[in-house]
């Protein structure tokens, strides 16, 4: 008969009753190995004297932003970090063959590489992990909407070309400690556009990189400098801007064929004045803000409304001509005769009176010219003078009315030719202004055409 030890048989009972405690998962027991002793204070290397090369690879997502007057460009970017740590190494067999895994950033060990031309972060979503794998490679993936100091040249616009740089560097150490690399090769780097977003206002022409080491004191720093070759595309702006100004331009040259002698024209081109004026205040916003140096199209335009002034001008003085009296017509008579003899090659003027280098008030006085108005003949007068008073009376007070009636008539013809002549030399007059006008301002455009066709192909 066996003896029955009750003790032993309760504490066997309560053992089973106690649920097993579960064990901790192959990642759990990885993750608390690796950081158990794990120092984020330390460069993660076993020889201190070997620099820890950090591999670096960029990719330009698009460019949102260009602001001329805060000399910036805020762009997304895609950032990748590739490093080895050798505290971060294990056994995949004995972790249930894991070989990789994500980690805190903050929990390890990470380089302190930095864009030196980053003015803010802006809205860059927070990325707390890294993955590591077995081997110790750690991988750092970022994807960063950057505001960049940019050194920008607007004054082209809006065929403007713009190089940023971005400079990635260790912020305190040395290349001795800390040495850059590119993950992938320069060539691939450069022409990598896949990823950009091409249908925006900008395009992505290259983006070119090197490596070099600044020297500072007696350390030297390990840097890596990526240049973004950006373009604008400029259609947008062209249609926008120019087009409708250079319409606005063209209805102002065909209104000199409106008629000079009457208000019409000046009205036409008061109008235009003023729907220019709009059209510049309406668009301001679309124009670059820059704090330092006006844009050419800036100059474009202020050219454009000063064309437009002096068209309006040149209008004013041939009305003004066209109603001047008498008395300031003739002592005009000298300029007259130079803009009759030099202003056109292909028209000439009647000899007149007008083509004298003489005023009309020395022809009248040294009968050099006379206008054709015959005296009164004087037999006649005599013999009405003669008459006995009587019936003959009448026939004396008859022929002095028709004398003069006939000296008024006369002196009506002068006027009239008097006027023809004035009115046609005033329409010379507006036809060399005009084609000065037309010189002025087809130099002027050729000038902006080729100008900005040496931009946009360079």
């Amino acid at each position: 008969m066996h003896h029955f030890d009750f003790p032993h048989l309760l504490l066997a009972l309560l053992v089973e009753s106690v649920p097993e405690k579960p064990k901790r998962s192959a990642l759990n027991q990885l993750t608390r190995t690796l950081l158990r002793r794990y120092d984020c204070g330390v460069r993660p290397i076993q020889d201190w004297t070997s620099p820890t090369t950090v591999y670096i690879d960029l990719i330009l997502k698009s460019v949102l932003d260009v602001d001329g007057k805060t000399q910036s460009v805020t762009a997304s970017i895609w950032y990748r970090q590739i490093w080895t740590d050798e505290f971060l190494v294990w056994d995949p067999e004995e972790f249930d063959g894991i070989t990789e895994i994500s980690l805190s950033s903050d929990a390890i060990w990470v380089p302190d590489v930095i864009v030196s031309e980053f003015v803010d972060e802006g809205k860059s979503p927070p990325i707390p992990y890294v993955y590591v794998n077995s081997s110790g490679s750690v991988r750092n993936y970022r994807p960063i909407q950057a505001v960049l100091a940019c050194n920008l040249e607007m004054y082209a616009f809006p065929f403007d070309k713009q190089n940023c740089t971005l400079t990635f560097r260790s912020w305190l150490h040395s290349v001795s400690e800390i040495d850059l690399a590119l993950w992938r090769s320069a060539d691939t780097i450069a022409n990598d556009k896949r990823e950009f977003m091409n249908d925006g206002e900008w395009e992505l022409l290259s983006l070119p990189s090197r490596y070099w080491r600044l020297h500072q004191g007696d350390i030297d720093y390990a840097q890596i400098q990526f240049n973004v070759l950006i373009r604008r595309r400029p259609l947008l702006y062209v249609v926008s801007l120019l087009l409708p100004s250079l319409f606005l331009m063209v209805a102002d040259v065909t209104s000199f064929y409106l008629p000079a002698d009457g208000g019409m024209r000046i009205a036409f081109k008061i109008t235009i004045l003023l729907g220019y004026t709009v059209f510049r205040v309406n668009l301001m916003d679309e124009m670059p803000a820059v704090a330092v140096r006006t844009p050419i199209i800036g100059v474009f335009f202020a050219m454009c409304m000063a064309l437009l002034m002096l068209s309006l001008a040149k209008s004013i003085v041939v009305v003004k001509l066209l109603h001047h009296s008498e008395k300031e017509v003739q002592q005009m008579s000298v300029s007259a005769y130079l803009l009759d003899k030099y202003g056109s090659l292909s028209h000439s003027f009647t000899q007149s009176a007008f083509t004298s280098t003489r005023t009309l008030d020395d022809i009248t006085q040294s009968a050099g010219y006379e206008f054709d108005l015959p005296p009164p003949r004087e037999d006649l007068l005599s013999l009405t003078s003669e008459l006995p008073d009587g019936p003959c009376s009448r026939l004396e007070t008859l022929h002095q009315e028709l004398v003069s009636l006939r000296l008024s008539i006369c002196q009506d013809e002068s006027q009239d030719s008097y006027q023809s002549d004035w009115l046609a030399l005033c329409s010379r007059l507006d036809l060399l202004l005009f084609r000065v006008y037309l010189l002025i301002l087809g130099v002027y455009a050729c000038t902006l055409l080729l100008l900005w066709l040496s931009w946009s192909f360079a």
